[in-house]
């Protein structure tokens, strides 16, 4: 298993499941990806840790009802000023939907959309690094936005994180941008203007590795998730896209050989 260093500023660095059945999560996950859990106490309101193997990958919390929200995996971008990078978020056009908080011992995090509406989280780190592990299955291995406001998405992550972004294709049919750091692609964005309904809000996917998608899709059909679009050979691998048992979405990637 590989150590990932922290993440780059900008960059991903944790993801979180809102989840409104904890325990059948952790069953999920633990039997598609095989990972451990470990609740980090009541000063924390039950959030749970998930490892693979001994380092963290990702966290779970419960989705309380009043929020009126799906369960979902939420991404968060390192900062090193989630104050100033709230900030900068509004000034670009952003919303704050949760404001900045200490998490004792860990970090200080908040929670925001973008101009087209995609929810995700910063994360200051100050004790928890973010997930672990890099090029191995079961761990986030790429991410993508999908956005109708495509050019505007784009604008707002380069002037508030200063992502480096390349044009991987520019044609109606398939418009997407990679964002790279340290040289590495780590994210794209997808213009989905030609099949995102109007008023639909951009979206944030995290995709796992897998050593074969095919088979990891039968072990998440098997313990209560479904399928949205089968395994399929593509230029950047065999991806798939699924749910967990809730209907969290999330992606699968092949990973290099």
């Amino acid at each position: 298993m590989a150590t990932r260093e922290r993440a780059p500023l900008g960059a991903p660095i944790w993801i979180d499941l809102t989840t409104s059945d904890v325990e059948r999560a952790q069953q999920f996950y633990g039997a598609v990806f095989g990972w451990t859990f470990q609740t980090a106490g009541p000063e924390y309101g039950g959030y749970v840790n998930a490892a693979l193997g001994s380092r963290p990958v990702a966290g779970l919390m419960r989705n309380d009802p009043q929020w009126n929200a799906p369960d979902a995996w939420t991404t968060y971008l390192h900062t090193a000023d989630a104050d100033a990078t709230v900030a900068a978020a509004t000034s670009a056009g952003g919303q704050s939907c949760v404001a900045t908080m200490d998490i004792p011992d860990k970090g200080r995090m908040a929670l925001l959309t973008d101009p087209g509406r995609g929810f995700f989280g910063l994360w200051q780190p100050a004790g928890h690094d973010g997930y672990e592990t890099a090029d191995e299955a079961g761990a986030p291995a790429y991410f993508q936005l999908t956005t109708r406001d495509y050019a505007g998405s784009l604008e707002f992550y380069r002037t508030v994180f200063g992502w480096s972004t390349e044009t991987v294709s520019d044609t109606d049919e398939f418009r997407y941008s990679t964002a790279s750091f340290n040289g590495v692609p780590a994210l794209g964005v997808m213009d989905g203007s030609a099949f995102l309904p109007e008023g639909v809000p951009a979206t944030w996917t995290v995709f796992f590795g897998s050593d074969d998608v095919d088979k990891t899709i039968e072990l998440i059909v098997e313990n209560g998730g479904s399928v949205v679009r089968p395994a399929e050979d593509t230029p950047y691998g065999r991806l798939a896209a699924v749910t967990d048992p809730t209907g969290a979405a999330f992606n699968l990637t092949s990973l290099p050989d």
